[in-house]
């Protein structure tokens, strides 16, 4: 038998054991409650493994050239059904030779699937050309590609050592011409540089007025200033800056002193506050003989 005084300790330690847990073991216990953890548990671990099991299908290639391919196979399934096949390019908004020219810029091979056509580069390749000045392409319903042209209207031309064009009210190239009296409608510019300036000589002929008949044809001088050339050879050179009010200052002293009907070559606008009549050889001798100077003709 054991003695009395073992069986009392034995029976003391288990009075004084502690049943709490540990700090450890508590704290153990706290993260394991905490939501984001057992949410981590459910979804994140199952989440984890099926892409684990995704990415260790997708390390073969075999197996990513047949998941591949079948996917391109789905699309171009999908791209040739026949409601995606374009076979007729409509062109609205321009004439018949510009018609014909939009064609051969198309350069798409019909019928083909409305995703194999580009339609960015197809309007880039319609706008180059020069009397085009806006193009909109879009896909309609019944397989039409409908192409919208916004053309170029000429209002001018334009004389160059190299011939004439056609420019719009912006100074862009419309087209050649053969020759002038295939558009006598339309005025005349001349001179290096008319072209950028061609919104200011529409100016001036438009400011022209009672003059606008006697213009033969507006010239750029210097690629600075304008000359305004008539009929009967006179000239009114103009300014660099404001031409259109010195011309109508001119206009004004005209209706007053009907200076334009006398014999005139040019009249030199380029200085405000002094415009300088030039006379005919003529009407010069004639001056001058009412004022008796004598004039001698020399024969070279």
């Amino acid at each position: 038998m054991q003695p009395l005084t073992a069986r009392r300790e034995r029976a003391q330690s288990r009075t004084l054991r502690d049943p709490a847990p540990s700090r450890w073991a508590y704290r153990l216990q706290r993260v394991m409650l905490t939501p984001h953890l057992r949410m981590l548990i459910r979804t994140g671990l199952p989440t984890f493994a099926v892409l684990g099991a995704v990415a260790l299908f997708f390390a073969h290639e075999p197996n990513r050239a047949a998941v591949i391919n079948t996917f391109t196979n789905l699309r171009d399934q999908f791209e040739d059904r026949p409601e995606f096949r374009v076979s007729l390019a409509r062109i609205e908004g321009a004439s018949d030779d510009l018609a014909e020219a939009v064609r051969a810029r198309l350069e798409i091979q019909l019928p083909q699937s409305s995703f194999d056509i580009d339609l960015d580069a197809a309007r880039h390749r319609i706008e180059a050309l020069d009397a085009v000045k806006q193009a909109e392409l879009r896909v309609r319903s019944g397989g039409v590609l409908q192409v919208l042209i916004t053309e170029r209207v000429p209002v001018a031309v334009w004389r160059t050592e190299d011939g004439l064009t056609l420019l719009d009210d912006t100074g862009h190239r419309v087209a050649g011409l053969v020759a002038r009296t295939d558009r006598p409608d339309l005025p005349l510019i001349a001179g290096t540089g008319a072209d950028t300036a061609t919104p200011e000589a529409l100016d001036l002929i438009a400011a022209a007025g009672p003059l606008e008949p006697r213009i033969r044809g507006v010239v750029r001088m210097g690629e600075r200033r304008w000359d305004i050339v008539l009929d009967r050879d006179q000239r009114i050179m103009l300014p660099e800056k404001n031409p259109v009010r010195a011309l109508e200052r001119l206009l004004a002293l005209d209706h007053v002193q009907d200076i334009m009907n006398r014999d005139l070559t040019a009249i030199d606008l380029r200085i405000d506050h002094r415009p300088v009549l030039r006379l005919t050889p003529y009407a010069l001798g004639q001056m001058r003989q009412a004022q008796g100077i004598d004039t001698v003709e020399n024969e070279l």
